[in-house]
């Protein structure tokens, strides 16, 4: 079937766009197009041209089939600046959604009518690139500068209210009047001058927009080079003829599709496609999962409870009393609150959930109906194994029990219940109605159907799931464990904390570990080396400032003091020497081997031991493929987009440059660098991690 049909009326030509699902601009899709612009251009009886989508969009942006390879002809750019330049009046009948090379092949058209409902974004920069075909230049001929470097610095739609405001869109109707109010106007523009968004106006310059987004972008996306470029090339819309300005601005393209940013981009796009692929459930069906349970009502089961009902889900809380129901139930109901406030939460939901779709007590019998229960208590096992026991008797026999733990044996719990195949992990990362990451942690017993199930359960919390396996930690939390002490050694080494902080945030995270630690609490940490004190290997280094400070009675952030103070001059944290003072004393009499740590190599024992770690939990299963460690990181622990992953980052820089600083630092410490054997492996054999995700 032809990705693009035409239907005559007389001197109008209707040409719809039809390449399921999205109606992505393909290359077929852009033959197609510049074909039948030219055949109607050279039929002297068409005079006006609605170009409109088929199914649920118009055109949803470029083709992900064509991600990451050559261009081919015809380009984007000059297919819309072909449609412009012909005599024919064109009008843009947008709805669903018109994003990247959609909104920049409607800008081709004088005019755009778009369905109530519609969304327009310009999002090329989250992909390593920037608006390529015509978007910095046109765009802000129709809506000026601030508006763009807001549309190309930002993944957020606009709605057609928002557009029609800005002036980025002609009129708004409703969805069944579109084709015929298209039909209507381009007919009544026949007989008048033709409009083209390329001669309009040059934007008005705005050095204070400019110096605010570059700024902006330095500060809290440092480093990404598509992001400079989209802002320069917009900026250079307000300087230069449209015709030069397009120059630069494919010159720009072109320079963004080289850079390794864009590498780390698409494979960050694919890997989390990748990752809900998960070998054995290609014939199992997922129950529906319409109520769920939430066994405790603190910052995490509070967060946990507000994302099912923010998904239409309804949802029971339980805790042990009634005073922990009614604190529970505040926490949810303030984010509830939250969310309305901004327009994330419909009153018709609110309502809803006022009237009974949300319901706290401390009875378990509530959770006799529901269809999935998510334990998110105290972390201990004995704590955890009598929930689950209390869960068994009170839930419905083909119900899913879930634990939210960080680091507990899944395996355990699940045997002591009479349904071991229906328990499994569901890590939840705080603040759960925000984290778009979800740990779904196989046990050795768990059935295929509830596999299935928990990821249909995070699709439906808008979610992005990864398989894990059964270990200390799972993926996230485990190699979390080991860069963060290498860390800590480099503080007991010589380095401060604040260092640290300031080597990472310049790579790319938006905090540093410290800064996460005092945000996470302290006391989470510190608990978990006292559970591990009595398993610890007696040649394992083992430094103490982090548990002096904890004794001090300093747990970060909700404590107002931590690795940092925080006070109401400094609400992000300012250094503390008290702390740099404890530190000193912990390394004891050791002033002679103390050294100094430049970034680089700050970078080099931090990045060394993740990638390590990450290659063990690879090797041993507990993450199905090296792209599944990379979405871990990348939505759950702050990981640089623009730098894929660990495991990209690591095919990047070289493993076998990798591996050879980790042999380095062994010489000083034997028995915490120990190369993972893939690593080596993959060294020896001169291969990347990236093969490994296509096996």
């Amino acid at each position: 079937m032809t990705p693009v049909s035409v239907e005559r009326d007389g001197a109008l030509a209707v040409v719809t766009i039809s390449n399921p699902p999205v109606n992505a601009l393909s290359h077929a899709v852009r033959s197609a197009l510049e074909q039948t612009f030219k055949e109607l251009s050279d039929d002297d009886t068409t005079k006006a041209v609605v170009l409109i989508g088929d199914g649920r969009f118009f055109v949803a942006g470029a083709d992900i089939n064509e991600f990451g390879k050559p261009l081919k002809e015809p380009n984007l750019p000059g297919l819309i600046n072909f449609i412009e330049a012909t005599d024919l009046i064109t009008v843009a009948a947008i709805h669903g959604m018109a994003l990247g090379g959609g909104l920049e092949l409607s800008l081709g058209c004088g005019h755009r009518i778009a369905a109530r409902g519609a969304r327009f974004s310009l999002p090329e920069t989250q992909l390593g690139l920037l608006p390529g075909a015509g978007g910095t230049q046109r765009v802000p001929r129709l809506i000026g500068l601030r508006r763009t470097f807001e549309m190309v610095t930002s993944p957020k739609q606009l709605t057609t209210e928002d557009a029609l405001e800005v002036g980025l869109i002609d009129e708004v109707v409703e969805l069944d009047a579109l084709k015929e109010s298209a039909k209507a106007l381009a007919i009544s523009m026949i007989d008048k001058p033709k409009r083209r968004v390329g001669e309009f106006p040059k934007p008005n310059p705005n050095p204070e927009a400019l110096a605010e987004f570059t700024k902006r972008y330095q500060k809290d996306r440092p480093g990404q080079f598509a992001l400079a470029q989209a802002i320069q090339s917009v900026a250079a819309s307000a300087e230069l003829p449209i015709k030069e300005g397009m120059k630069q601005e494919r010159e720009r393209f072109y320079e963004c599709m080289k850079s390794p940013e864009r590498d780390a981009f698409i494979h960050a796009f694919f890997a989390e496609r990748r990752c809900a692929k998960v070998p054995g459930l290609e014939g199992a069906t997922p129950r529906e999962i319409t109520s769920v349970g939430v066994i405790g009502g603190g910052t995490m089961g509070a967060g946990i409870v507000a994302s099912a009902l923010l998904s239409g889900l309804s949802a029971t809380m339980i805790e042990r009393d009634q005073d922990a129901v009614s604190a529970g139930r505040d926490r949810v109901m303030g984010i509830l609150k939250g969310a309305l406030k901004r327009g994330k939460l419909k009153q018709s939901r609110w309502e809803e959930i006022e009237a009974g779709a949300f319901n706290a007590g401390e009875d378990y019998t509530l959770l006799s109906d529901v269809d999935l229960v998510i334990e998110a208590v105290f972390e201990d096992m004995d704590v955890k194994k009598q929930v689950f026991a209390k869960l068994d008797a009170a839930c419905k026999e083909d119900a899913i029990l879930a634990t939210n733990t960080s680091y507990l044996d899944i395996n355990e719990i699940a045997v002591s219940t009479s349904r071991p195949g229906q328990v499994i992990g569901l890590h939840f990362f705080s603040p759960a109605h925000i984290m778009k990451l979800l740990e779904i942690v196989e046990g050795d017993h768990t059935d295929p159907t509830t596999l299935v199930t928990s990821f249909a359960f995070a699709k439906k919390l808008k979610k992005t799931a990864v398989r894990a396996g059964v270990c200390d930690g799972f993926i996230g939390n485990r190699i979390l464990s080991v860069y963060r002490l290498a860390a800590d050694y480099m503080v007991a080494d010589g380095a401060t904390p604040y260092e640290i902080d300031e080597a990472l945030r310049n790579f790319g995270f938006p905090m540093g570990p410290y800064q996460v630690s005092d945000l996470a609490g302290l006391d989470i940490g510190w608990a978990t080396r006292k559970r591990r004190a009595a398993t610890r290997d007696p040649k394992e280094r083992y430094v103490t400032f982090l548990d002096k400070i904890c004794e001090q009675g300093w747990f970060g952030r909700k404590t107002g003091r931590g690795i940092y103070i925080y006070d109401d001059e400094n609400p992000s944290g300012k250094p503390d020497n008290e702390v740099l003072r404890i530190i000193g004393e912990s390394r004891g009499n050791v002033s002679e081997s103390l050294r100094t740590f430049s970034e680089s190599q700050i970078l080099a024992r931090y990045m060394a031991a993740m990638v390590n770690e990450a290659a063990k939990v690879i090797d041993e299963g507990i993450a199905l493929r090296p792209s599944d460690v990379d979405v871990t990181f990348l939505y759950g622990y702050g990981f640089p987009r623009y730098r894929g992953g660990p495991t990209h980052y690591a095919d990047t820089v070289g493993i076998k440059a990798i591996l050879d600083d980790i042999k380095k630092f062994a010489e000083e410490d034997a028995f915490f660098w120990q190369p993972a054997p893939l690593l080596e492996k993959l060294a020896h054999e001169g291969r990347t991690f990236a093969e490994l995700n296509e096996t």
